[in-house]
C-alpha cells in the first residue's frame, strides 16, 4: 500500500491537533516586523503576532515571505527518509502569493528522490487547510499520490470561504483601499463581508453594523444541508463565541475544525476578522 504523506504551508492556518492527527507536515512563511523576522508558527503563535500588531507602529504592517523552494526541498526529502513514497503539497493560492511556485520548483529539486505533486489550492487560510485535510485523510486510508492530488484538486471546487472584517484598517495601510475610503468606512461602521473567488479574496458585500455583519455571515455558514467538513475561522475576535453561537442556532454543526487566523492572512484582514469554510457533499 502507497504511503503518502500531505503538506502543505502555514497560511493554511491548521489547528495544530488536525495537522498532529493526520501526520501533516506545515511548511512555515516568514514575518517581519521592522528588523525582526519570525518563522510562522514556530517562532511567532497567532496571538503573539495580534499582541505585535497592537504595538506596532500605525502606519506600518508587518511584512509576510513566501517559505524557499529550499524549504520545501527540505519538508520532501525528510519525508522520505521517514518512509513515505510520495508528496502531495498543498499551498497557499498563486493569486495571492508565491508559495505555489516554491513548491514547484522544489519538486523539481527532489524529481529523482520522490514522487511530488503540487496543488494550487486556489484558496487562503483554513478553505486551503480543508483541501489538506481532505487529502490528507484519503493518503490515510492508502491512496496514491495520483489519487490524492486528485482528490485535492476535486475539492477545490466543493470549497467555500467567507467571512467578515471588523476594520478596514489593514486594507488601508496595506493599500488595498484608500485613506478616503475607509475613513468613510470607519465613520459609517461599515463592514465588508469578503469570499475566495477564482483564487484571490474578494469584496461579497457590505453591512452597516457589526451585527448585520455577523448574522449575515452566519446565515450563509447554513446553506448546505450536508457538509464533508466545517470549519470556523477566529482572527481574535472579542465576539468570536457570538458568532459561533448565531451559526449553530441556525444549524447545528458536527465536528467543526476551530482555527485561528495566523500572520499570514491576519497580516491583510487585521483583528476581528471571523468567518467558516466548509466543503460540500460530493454528488
Amino acid at each position: 500500500m502507497a504511503k503518502v504523506r500531505v503538506i502543505t504551508d502555514s497560511g493554511s492556518d491548521l489547528p495544530k491537533s488536525k495537522v498532529d492527527e493526520l501526520s501533516i507536515v506545515v511548511v512555515s512563511l516568514s514575518v517581519r516586523f521592522g528588523s525582526d523576522e519570525f518563522v510562522d508558527t514556530v517562532t511567532l503563535s497567532p496571538r503573539e503576532f495580534w499582541e505585535k500588531c497592537k504595538n506596532s507602529p500605525q502606519s506600518s504592517l508587518p511584512e509576510t515571505a513566501a517559505p524557499s523552494p529550499g524549504s520545501f526541498q527540505e519538508a520532501f526529502l525528510k519525508s522520505k527518509e521517514d518512509g513515505y513514497d510520495g508528496i502531495v503539497c498543498v499551498t497557499l493560492s498563486s493569486g495571492v502569493s508565491s508559495t505555489f511556485q516554491s513548491a514547484l520548483q522544489a519538486k523539481e529539486l527532489v524529481k529523482d528522490e520522490i514522487s511530488v505533486e503540487v496543488v494550487d489550492s486556489q484558496f487562503v487560510s483554513i478553505g486551503q487547510g480543508l483541501i489538506a485535510v481532505g487529502a490528507a485523510e484519503a493518503a490515510r486510508d492508502g491512496k496514491d499520490v495520483s489519487e490524492v492530488a486528485q482528490l485535492a484538486n476535486e475539492l477545490i471546487g466543493r470549497t467555500v470561504l467567507m467571512g467578515t472584517l471588523d476594520t478596514l484598517e489593514y486594507l488601508k495601510r496595506g493599500g488595498r483601499i484608500g485613506s478616503g475610503a475607509a475613513l468613510v468606512g470607519s465613520l459609517l461602521s461599515i463592514k465588508p463581508i469578503v469570499e475566495v473567488r477564482d483564487g484571490k479574496v474578494a469584496g461579497e458585500s457590505k453591512h452597516r453594523t457589526r451585527g448585520k455583519s455577523l448574522d449575515y455571515v452566519a446565515e450563509k455558514a447554513a446553506i448546505p444541508d450536508e457538509v464533508e467538513r466545517f470549519a470556523l475561522l477566529n482572527g481574535e475576535a472579542q465576539d468570536f463565541e457570538v458568532f459561533k453561537n448565531k451559526v449553530l442556532a441556525i444549524k447545528d454543526r458536527q465536528n467543526i475544525i476551530y482555527a485561528d487566523i495566523g500572520p499570514i492572512i491576519g497580516t491583510h484582514v487585521g483583528q476581528g476578522a471571523v468567518g467558516f469554510a466548509y466543503q460540500t457533499v460530493k454528488k
